[in-house]
């Protein structure tokens, strides 16, 4: 998240832009969990588990 900021900042965006931004990010996901069913919601909860993970191992050298 971090990174996608000081990417923004490097663009040339406002605060306020920033700020926008974030807050239609947080209004996108809570309306696609809306549209999910429970089997698809907990389908990407698995596929998110299982990559961070993998991510984690990797990083540790396992």
């Amino acid at each position: 998240m971090l990174l996608g900021v000081v990417a923004k900042k490097k663009a040339g965006l406002s605060a306020e832009a920033l700020d926008f931004f974030r807050k239609q990010g947080a209004r996108g996901g809570k309306a696609r969990k809306k549209s999910l069913t429970k089997e698809q919601l907990s389908e990407q909860g698995r596929k998110a588990v299982m990559a961070r993970w993998a991510k984690a191992q990797k990083k540790d050298g396992k």
